[in-house]
């Protein structure tokens, strides 16, 4: 009986082999992966859990798919350009260009945390382990030129922008082992190594160029010809530093695609340039753009008395994002020695008197949170660390202090009277303990005697009346900081070249924190000009935690990763966090109608139509 048993089984056996062979047979004849994922792939991919739109979908729940299409939308920014290639560190870069103008392969759904649907690529296909990704690209996907879009051209973008893009772009796709194109439709990215779950998503993000259209050579030069792309826009006209034009093309592509059916709704965008912030409010008076977001509460609480507004002919509207509160900071240049020490970084930021500040300036409308995902879940301020947290943390507890990791940490809170003792008495003390003693009314080095002195760099009225504000703060302590206020584009210039002691600074994040941590704060961004890590953070704990919740493989150990996180670098003072913003803020003509939903992520200019009315008032 066993021997039959045996004889049976190594039938079966044999069997399944054959089986197996003539199925992976017919598979790669069929042009299917033996992997056991079908060839077509799947229309989405999520960081996290499956997209939660179907195959057959027909419109993003924010589009209006009914929306007319005509008119014109006309932004006012503030700022000017000189370059129109948005992916390079040289020049100032008009950033629409990324979103109207150039496509990547797949594109976000607004209305959840992190999922891509296909665009230029019609499906995407990964493993569990995400070790690959392959891309299959929809034949109907053309350049503005009428050539279609080949697998070379997005081999050939992601050389590009490897070699030669912004150094996130670099640091992106380097981590890829490989790239083929099996056929001129299809291409497969090799992520073996990179032990990164989030990479198969950022390939899908990656800008599409045409590789018989750029010019490798001349690629990290400023430009002011347009590209041409695969978007829904093509550039029409440029006035150097002062407005571009898009036009909507009329053989886009992607115009009847469900993930752009509501979208892209003007035949005409205009990007209208102002250098200061009072003008660019006045030229929205009157008409000669067609929405704002503000970022003033002063200015959103008494600022909008103007006629049209009572009229009704501007409306405005408040809109509750669901991702992380946009956050504002003080922002320590750690690279200057003044800064290097973080007993004077937690000192400075007891001196700073929020209370008074809210009271004065912000009708008490702010709330206060340190960390930097403040109203989500992901937030670390104000809970206790759960275990896979402690792990985590486990080799560097020693630098996150205790306060920190059980939840109790609370930001300093004053007697809102500008002299509260018991802030200044502990910031004297830490600062004592940084080599720096009173000498009468001034603040001095012990060692060297030199003042404790610094700049405080602001481009707008808001961020010069913070800034005023704390000097006076600092002043009681014996610092003498000075106020310099430059134009908008000196002031971007000397941020991204870290040319700056403080700065205010909002970093936005989404519900899916990723690669772009690094970019913000991780070690190798601290000295490479042009990243968002403007404080300099160099902490092997922050870079060790941007690891951890790119290999999380699901949400709960995602949660717990960015928490982490954000307990490394509220431990490592390298901002004084200023206020949380709970809503958006959007004044618009009435020219302009926008869906009744709203996104996940708050307002969208695409999702917006003319309302066909006359757009008299605009300038021409």
């Amino acid at each position: 009986m066993f021997m039959f048993q045996r004889l049976l089984e190594g039938l079966r056996a044999r069997f399944l082999a054959s089986l197996g062979v003539r199925l992976c047979a017919l598979v790669l004849a069929a042009g299917l992966p033996a992997s056991g994922v079908w060839a077509e792939g799947a229309h989405a991919i999520a960081m996290h859990g499956k997209p939660a739109l179907p195959p057959d979908f027909t419109h993003m729940p924010y589009a209006n798919p009914d929306a007319p299409k005509g008119g014109r939308l006309t932004w006012g920014i503030l700022g000017t350009f000189d370059s129109l290639n948005p992916f390079i560190v040289k020049g100032l870069a008009v950033q629409p260009i990324r979103a109207y103008v150039v496509e990547s392969l797949l594109a976000r759904g607004q209305d959840e945390p992190f999922t891509l649907y296909g665009l230029l690529a019609k499906t995407v296909e990964t493993d569990a382990e995400r070790s690959y990704v392959t891309f299959r690209l929809d034949p109907r996907a053309r350049f503005s030129d009428g050539k279609s879009v080949q697998a070379e051209d997005v081999l050939f973008s992601w050389q590009l922008l490897r070699d030669h893009g912004r150094p996130n772009l670099r640091q992106y796709y380097a981590k890829v082992a490989k790239a083929e194109a099996p056929d001129p439709l299809t291409v497969r990215f090799d992520l073996t190594g990179a032990n990164d779950r989030e990479l198969p998503l950022i390939l899908g993000l990656m800008p599409i160029l045409p590789k018989h259209a750029v010019d490798v050579a001349t690629f990290e030069e400023t430009t002011l010809t347009g590209p041409i792309a695969s978007g829904p826009y093509r550039v029409a006209a440029v006035k150097p530093g002062a407005s571009v034009t898009l036009t909507r093309n009329p053989d886009y592509w992607g115009r009847d695609l469900p993930i752009n059916r509501g979208l892209y709704n003007f035949d005409e965008i205009r990007l209208d340039y102002f250098r200061e912030a009072n003008g660019q409010f006045e030229a929205f008076k009157r008409g000669l753009y067609d929405f704002r977001v503000e970022h003033e509460p002063l200015r959103w609480h008494d600022g909008y008395d103007f006629p049209a507004v009572k009229s009704g002919e501007v409306i405005r509207d408040t809109i509750k994002p669901g991702v992380p509160q946009p956050s504002e900071f003080l922002v320590f240049n750690t690279r200057r020695p003044i800064f290097a020490d973080i007993r004077v970084r937690r000192a400075l930021t007891l001196l700073l008197d929020f209370e008074l500040i809210n009271r004065n300036y912000f009708f008490g409308l702010y709330s206060r949170v340190a960390g930097y995902f403040a109203g989500s879940d992901l937030s670390a301020y104000g809970r206790s660390a759960d275990a896979r947290e402690r792990e985590l943390l486990k080799s560097f507890a020693a630098q996150i202090p205790p306060d920190i990791m059980d939840g109790s940490y609370r930001l300093p809170v004053t007697d809102g009277s500008g002299r509260d003792r018991t802030t200044l008495r502990a910031a004297l003390k830490l600062l004592s303990d940084a080599g720096y003693d009173l000498d009468g009314t001034v603040l001095r080095n012990r060692a060297t005697k030199a003042p404790f002195t610094f700049e405080m760099l602001v481009t707008t009225r808001d961020q010069e009346r913070i800034a005023l504000a704390f000097q006076r703060d600092l002043k009681r302590a014996g610092i003498a900081p000075t106020v310099r206020a430059v134009d908008p584009v000196q002031f971007d210039q000397r941020r991204l070249a870290y040319e700056f002691d403080m700065i205010q600074n909002r970093w936005d994040q989404s519900l899916s924190p990723g690669n772009e941590q690094y970019f913000y704060w991780g070690s190798a961004a601290a000295d490479n000009p042009g990243t968002r890590n403007y404080m300099g953070a160099r902490d092997p704990a922050v870079d060790a935690m941007i690891g951890a919740l790119l290999e999380a493989r699901d949400h709960t150990a995602f949660v717990s990763a960015v928490r982490a996180l954000d307990r490394a670098l509220i431990s490592g003072f390298y901002t004084i966090p200023l206020f949380n913003v709970s809503e958006q803020w959007i004044a618009r003509w009435n020219r302009i109608e926008r869906p009744k939903a709203t996104a996940l992520s708050g307002y969208l200019p695409e999702t917006w139509w003319s309302k066909g009315q006359p757009q008299a008032g605009q300038a021409k």
